[in-house]
């Protein structure tokens, strides 16, 4: 494997790790500087160039972008991607899980665990949406920090509102997340490769200080994950668009949930503290996937006019409910079915023999005027129609989620 790893850092603990790794499983490896790229757009020929030069033939990259460099990282990342060389973090994902609001509006549409959450411009809807997060003491976040930077424990409403005005006068956007007491200055980091934990650690503050991170000065310490904690930290990665993830979480009464899913998530810390090599198990990784670089299914399937992709919610009432796959005539409707999901579970390629239930979500492709039949007539403005809407990122990633 020929692989590129996209870094403007070469000699930092990271980058430095991976590369050896690769190096030493006999794969080519080089480092990149992310921002001497050249992106070429010719009709029909998307083509890169590094340093005036021609960019050479690469399997694989490795994305390894920084929060400063995010609309040009992403923008060559994607550059490859059109070029079907294969990337465990798409620039989507790396876009999306960037966007702390953005990503936990994903994330709430899923059953995934968060912290209850309100973003208010208007300095009138400050202390309401205080008191519906239970009042103070509240966590105050920029939307642009990074390692803790930008992230304020308000004690009290009246000092809430200062800051939140505060911040809001300099023009920052800012979440108010509701404190977790019992999780009061620790988090859980798991490290995520593919569509499993490879390593976790619990972050713990110092002193009086209620930032766990490692870069405010938190320490570390190796953490066997239960099973709804794993499960909680491959969905949150996959819908994002991440393979490779480090995913956050705090440990709540109502158990896991989810701060941020980090892109580009350091390694001396998991590394030094649980003493695994999780370099290596990335470069395997990637290695076994290669071969099947991520398609955007947007571009490749609805290049048939009529034809699209779909997420069916089904609700009681519609004609598919309680028949299986094959029953619903779905197939002869020219639809197909591409994944079945049943709560928290993703069923990729389901059998025929599969019924349908009140509560599923049906990913499908086919026809767009026969999928629209499906849904029945709205009678009763009041009453709320079943959900068919086009196929969105966040649903593409989870397309590679848990099977059974």
């Amino acid at each position: 494997m020929k692989v590129a790893i996209l870094s403007t850092a070469p000699t930092c603990y990271s980058t430095m790790r991976l590369r050896q790794a690769a190096a030493d499983r006999g794969h080519t490896v080089k480092v990149l500087n992310t921002l001497r790229f050249a992106i070429e757009l010719q009709h029909g020929e998307p083509d890169l160039y590094f340093r005036d030069k021609h960019l050479s033939d690469y399997d694989a990259i490795l994305p390894r972008i920084g929060a400063s460099i995010t609309y040009f990282g992403t923008a060559v990342v994607r550059q490859f991607e059109q070029m079907d060389v294969y990337t465990p973090n798409s620039s989507n994902g790396i876009t999306t899980s960037r966007d702390k609001l953005r990503s936990l509006q994903i994330l709430s549409r899923h059953d995934i665990g968060i912290p209850h959450t309100t973003f208010v411009r208007d300095r009138a809807d400050v202390l309401p949406a205080i008191e519906r997060l239970g009042g103070a003491p509240v966590i105050i976040k920029i939307l642009e920090g990074t390692q803790g930077v930008g992230v304020i424990l308000a004690e009290t409403t009246k000092v809430a509102e200062a800051i939140l005005e505060t911040l809001q006068s300099a023009k920052q956007n800012v979440l108010v997340q509701r404190f977790v007491a019992e999780s009061k200055g620790k988090d859980i980091r798991a490290f995520v490769v593919g569509d499993r934990v490879v390593a976790a650690m619990r972050r713990v503050a110092q002193g009086d200080e209620f930032r766990s991170n490692v870069h405010r000065g938190g320490q570390a310490e190796p953490v066997e994950l239960d099973a709804s904690f794993q499960e909680t930290a491959v969905r949150a990665a996959q819908i994002m668009g991440l393979r490779i993830a480090g995913v956050d979480m705090l440990e709540s009464k109502e158990g896991p949930q989810v701060m941020e899913v980090n892109s580009s998530p350091g390694l001396e810390g998991i590394e030094t503290t649980t003493g695994l090599d999780v370099a290596g198990v990335i470069i395997d990784y990637m290695a076994d996937q290669v071969s099947f670089p991520e398609l955007d299914i947007r571009q490749r399937l609805t290049v048939s006019k009529g034809y699209g992709v779909v997420d069916l919610h089904v609700r009681e009432g519609l004609e598919l409910v309680g028949k299986t796959i094959v029953e619903s005539g779905l197939r002869e409707r020219d639809i197909v079915v591409l994944n079945l999901t049943k709560g928290t579970t993703v069923i990729s390629n389901p059998k025929g023999t599969r019924v349908i239930e009140a509560g599923d979500r049906l990913l499908c492709y086919g026809k767009l005027d026969a999928m629209r039949d499906l849904i029945p007539a709205r009678q009763d403005r009041k009453r709320r129609r079943p959900k068919i809407q086009q196929l969105s990122p966040e649903t593409i990633a989870e397309m590679g989620g848990k099977q059974s």
